[in-house]
């Protein structure tokens, strides 16, 4: 393989960013998967007692510390700065730490995104059958999207899906105020705001034992969409 094809498959233009907290079991696989295909792989360890953000930097990760647990959203935020930081990027992805993220799915919405004609690209576990949920999770899942749609005026198969793909541009204008799980629905709202061009792509999200342990569990979802309301 030339030099030139392996730094188009390291896809250099584009940047991970990984929320992580309590992840030491599992995120030195899912960094390795990472840097398989991304050069820039960025960590946000918030607050995590276990040396998840260590695991990570061992594996190749560029990590930035946060003192405490501050929430999934400010660790997001976090990573978007980081990210803005380096002129090289024009694509952002989130992507969870706990491995029930695919990275074909972060590929493919990032070549979706290379076309110019969008600015984000929405992973939905709702557009095809790969994702297994039961049907109580399913019901309160469609439920917060119903609310958040509702809110925010745009119309989402799967609104509370951490696998989002936006350009540079949108990553400028995000602003997370919100510093637990109902960031995803303040993305949403900033998005619509200041109309930018979105599409939703299917995408498979690998439920295991480990990440229901680690929240993913119907209880979560239901806390998710109470915590929505209440916001």
């Amino acid at each position: 393989m030339s030099v030139e094809s392996v730094q188009t498959a390291l896809n250099p233009d584009t940047a991970i960013v990984v929320p992580v907290y309590r992840e030491a079991t599992v995120i030195g696989g899912v960094m390795d998967d990472l840097k398989q295909n991304f050069t820039h792989v960025y960590v946000v360890d918030d607050g995590s007692p276990d040396g998840s953000g260590l695991i990570a930097q061992q594996h190749g990760a560029r990590v930035v510390f946060h003192p405490l647990n501050f929430g999934q959203g400010a660790a997001l935020q976090t990573g978007i700065e980081a990210v803005l930081a380096n002129p090289e990027i024009k694509y952002i992805v989130t992507f969870d730490g706990d491995g029930q993220h695919s990275i074909d799915d972060a590929l493919a919405m990032v070549e979706r995104l290379r076309i110019g004609d969008i600015d984000v690209v929405f992973g939905s576990r709702f557009l095809d059958e790969r994702t297994e949920l039961t049907t109580a999770k399913r019901m309160v899942l469609r439920a917060a999207v119903a609310y958040t749609n509702l809110m925010t005026g745009l119309k989402l198969t799967d609104a509370h899906n951490g696998l989002r793909a936006f350009t540079r541009e949108v990553a400028q204008s995000i602003d997370l105020e919100h510093n637990g799980m109902a960031h995803a629905t303040e993305i949403v709202h900033q998005i619509g705001d200041k109309n930018f061009r979105f599409v939703e792509m299917p995408v498979h999200i690998l439920y295991t034992d480990y990440s229901r342990a680690k929240g993913q569990s119907l209880w979560n979802s239901i806390n998710i969409l109470f915590d929505l309301i209440l916001r």
